[in-house]
């Protein structure tokens, strides 16, 4: 674990489905050390990316979901680095949508475990803002990516189309708030939180039908 540490990269972009674009910042998430890393979300902009892990081993290219502002620079970013891309196979059919002539390299699931630098990164299932969405839970570093499913105030969105309110509630409740209160969520938009801060506001949450 020793020298192991979060770095944190924002890219813009734009976000398409349902017939609808929009502008975007996403962050990307870099988990290593000085000479191997993992990343979280490459998102829209590969160059940047790949200047940012600079000429340390890319182990990894972890996708939390397959919305095309998330996974739009995966393979460019795989071509240069030789880095496999990981996603949950449920979100294959999103996948497709954005990279029809280009499959993810392996399948993430429930419970699996990804070590880079000496820290492990466990998998977690958290479906509802699209069948396929991950958390990743890194304990020895305090904190877990959470993609689009928990962001600073709330759930993410599940108005379109691949996404359901009470799925993403029950994935909330029962793989994230049940993590330590001081666990750090890194989200896929936006500011970090804590899961502590997050947590009283699971039912107002569920009152709002967020």
């Amino acid at each position: 674990m020793a020298g192991a540490r979060i770095e944190h990269l924002v890219t813009s972009g734009t976000f398409s489905l349902d017939g609808g674009t929009w502008d975007v910042d996403n962050n990307v998430w870099i988990v290593g050390d000085d000479s191997e890393v993992v990343v979280i979300d490459a998102a829209h902009d590969a160059d940047a990316i790949a200047e940012a892990v600079g000429d340390r081993r890319l182990v990894a290219i972890v996708c939390t979901h397959a919305h095309d502002d998330h996974i739009d620079a995966a393979p460019a970013l795989a071509e240069r680095t030789g880095a496999p891309i990981l996603l949950h196979p449920a979100d294959t059919e999103l996948w497709k949508q954005k990279h029809p002539d280009r499959t993810p390299d392996g399948d993430l699931a429930d419970g699996q475990q990804l070590t880079v630098a000496g820290v492990e990164l466990t998998v977690l299932h958290t479906p509802g803002h699209c069948h396929g969405a991950v958390s990743l839970y890194a304990p020895d570093l305090g904190s877990v990516f959470t993609g689009d499913t928990l962001f600073a105030g709330g759930p993410g969105a599940t108005g379109r189309s691949f996404s359901d309110f009470p799925t993403i509630v029950e994935s909330i409740r029962g793989r994230l708030l049940t993590l330590p209160s001081e666990t750090v969520v890194r989200t896929g938009h936006g500011d970090s939180t804590t899961i502590g801060a997050e947590a009283p506001h699971l039912e107002e949450w569920i009152a709002r039908g967020h």
